[in-house]
């Protein structure tokens, strides 16, 4: 391992001493806090390598940012993240730039204006989060089969209770 691919805080494995934590870095070697002290390491010289795994990404044909814009995308995705702006799509063109009023009971109170389009943003979100809640669930180790399925009935009756909003998707199967 070279000196430059290190960095403070990095833990990294010694071959004689164990595992350990970069503390300082000069231009000849790393001082390294190990469990029996700190030592000076010449990275090279004495076959050190990363505790942790790295990633190194050869021949990269686009640039790195657009590189990793695609990849944060796609991670969005995958965990069911929306912009805020990313969820009109799903709304309903009928509805779209529409307002929710609110009439009180009480005529001597003002009525209470809510544009659709910021609420059913919060629809949306109350519906990924509790997709990932229900992943989380379903994939958690320490709960038993009994409480996971206690966990997703209570899941499921919020699904239920959020159904009356079906109508403001565009496609059916975007609902709850």
């Amino acid at each position: 391992m070279e000196l430059m691919d290190l960095h403070l805080g990095m833990r990294v494995v010694h071959p004689q001493y164990g595992d350990g934590v970069v503390k300082s870095i000069n231009e000849f070697a790393a001082e390294i806090l190990f469990k029996d002290g700190r030592k000076p390491v010449d990275p090279k010289a004495s076959d050190l390598v990363p505790a942790d795994a790295r990633a190194q990404v050869h021949g990269l044909s686009v640039p790195l940012d657009r590189f990793v814009r695609e990849t944060v995308d796609a991670l969005v995705d995958r965990l069911g993240i929306e912009k805020p702006d990313g969820v009109v799509h799903e709304l309903g063109t009928r509805w779209r730039g529409g307002k929710i009023v609110l009439h009180p009971s009480d005529a001597t109170l003002q009525t209470k204006e809510i544009e659709i389009d910021g609420f059913f943003h919060k629809i949306v979100m109350v519906r990924n989060q509790l997709r990932v809640l229900e992943q989380k669930v379903n994939s958690n180790e320490a709960l038993s089969s009994a409480e996971k399925f206690d966990w997703q009935q209570y899941i499921t009756r919020c699904y239920g209770s959020l159904t009356t909003f079906n109508l403001l998707f565009k496609e059916k199967e975007q609902g709850f």
